[in-house]
């Protein structure tokens, strides 16, 4: 009986010896082919994933547009650093509000590079600028003229010293009270320029106010030319108002404002007495293969006519206005929207300030003058026309990333007919 119980027991121990074998090996088997499915499964999701990156970042590449905020994210979190490039002579830079939009942080913003300048400055700095609000260019400015340099500045009356005494404002007041001399125009029109000359060498100009909403909230522009024959060429200017002659009765020089620069033909204009808006709509129309603008205000009518000609001759025309103000019946953004060309209202929320045409990816059109008529007629404006290749570069570049931000209107706003 105990043998046979043994025997039994025995029995059962193989079988269940077996038995678990058995599992064992299922067991096993299961777990491979587990094993496997996983790693093809892990594999699979790791292809789709590398074939969406590859897809939204080509997208994101041809159109700027970013909508799993994957690349855009990135571009917010690194460090700010200036937009822009030059050469031998020029610098262009570009106000980046996105990532450069504390005033109490200079780093990487245009007014460090205006600053910069304002401290290697060696004997004048002669300056015809809008408005201002920036504390610590007034300081630079103050140390300049305590080491001696000649500063003078010409502003507007209303927009430059009436405002010097808003809240955020004095700037001016510190200026005067360090003994540097401040006029304004004294006058109901504009005195609209934005531009500096450093050491009769060196000009600085664009669409950038020296304020706070200039650098760090809206969309600019600045270039700088390193060259006395500009720099003369403005100091006339300058000279000019600095006596008292502003707008229509300041005399026109226009003849003797173009100069070469190491091969590249440099224009200069002012307004309102070198009809600037005739001399802009003569070179729209002689655009060949495209036109770009980007425009704070664009309501002058010949140069309107001038872009939808060529448009309509088959020249390739982009532009982006700014929304506010863009739908009005002086607009040239109804008539361009109707008539088909690619237009778009800028999405920047602050304002898209810029006042820039590039010619045939060659020519570029900058500086103070808005395309209207009292820009034309009435104000102190100026205007670089510069035909130089990589400089157009710059600004088709930064043509691009507004366009990426930019938006079609409403139709239902266009009222085309």
């Amino acid at each position: 009986m105990t043998k046979k119980s043994t025997t039994t027991r025995g029995t059962t121990k193989k079988s269940a010896t077996k038995t678990s074998s058995s599992k064992s090996s299922v067991s096993k088997r299961s777990t491979s082919t587990s094993k496997k499915q996983s790693t093809s499964s892990s594999r699979l999701t790791t292809i789709v994933g590398i074939i969406v990156v590859l897809v939204l970042g080509s997208y994101y590449l041809l159109t700027g547009s970013d909508p799993l905020g994957l690349f855009d994210q990135a571009t917010q979190t690194s460090s700010p650093a200036i937009v822009g490039s030059g050469g031998d002579w020029w610098q262009v830079y570009f106000t980046d509000p996105l990532n450069v939009n504390d005033p109490d942080n200079l780093t990487g913003s245009i007014p460090e590079q205006l600053i910069a300048r304002i401290n290697d400055a060696q004997s004048t700095i002669h300056i015809a600028a809008f408005e201002f609000n920036l504390t610590p260019v007034a300081e630079a400015l103050i140390a300049a003229h305590k080491r001696g340099v000649e500063v003078q500045w010409v502003t507007d009356d209303e927009n430059g010293i009436e405002a010097d005494e808003e809240e955020g404002h004095g700037q001016f007041a510190m200026l005067e009270k360090a003994g540097i001399e401040v006029i304004d125009d004294g006058r109901g029109a504009l005195m609209h320029n934005k531009f500096w000359i450093f050491d009769d060498q060196t000009v600085w100009t664009g669409s950038t106010n020296i304020t706070v909403n200039g650098n760090f909230r809206n969309n600019n522009n600045v270039i700088v030319i390193e060259s006395p024959e500009v720099a003369e060429i403005y100091e006339r200017e300058f000279a000019e108002m600095w006596d008292g002659k502003f707008g229509p009765t300041s005399p026109s020089t226009v003849d003797e404002q173009s100069v070469t620069i190491d091969g590249t033909p440099v224009q200069i204009l002012f307004a309102a007495e070198d009809d600037v808006a005739d001399r802009l709509a003569a070179l729209l129309e002689g655009a060949q293969s495209s036109i770009r603008f980007m425009a704070f205000s664009f309501t002058h009518e010949g140069m309107g006519n001038a872009v939808l000609e060529r448009a309509e001759a088959g020249v390739d025309v982009m532009g982006i206005f700014e929304t506010r103000g863009s739908e009005t019946e002086y607009s040239e953004l109804p008539i361009l929207y109707c008539a088909d060309v690619p237009v778009r209202q800028d999405g920047n929320p602050g304002t898209f300030h810029h006042k820039v045409l590039v010619i045939d990816e060659q020519t570029v059109v900058t500086g103070s003058f808005n395309f209207s008529e009292n820009a034309d007629t009435s104000n102190d404006e100026n205007v670089v026309m510069i035909t130089n290749r990589d400089i157009a570069a710059q600004y088709l570049q930064e043509f691009e990333r507004r366009w990426a931000e930019a938006t079609e209107p409403d139709v239902a706003d266009m009222e085309c007919k």
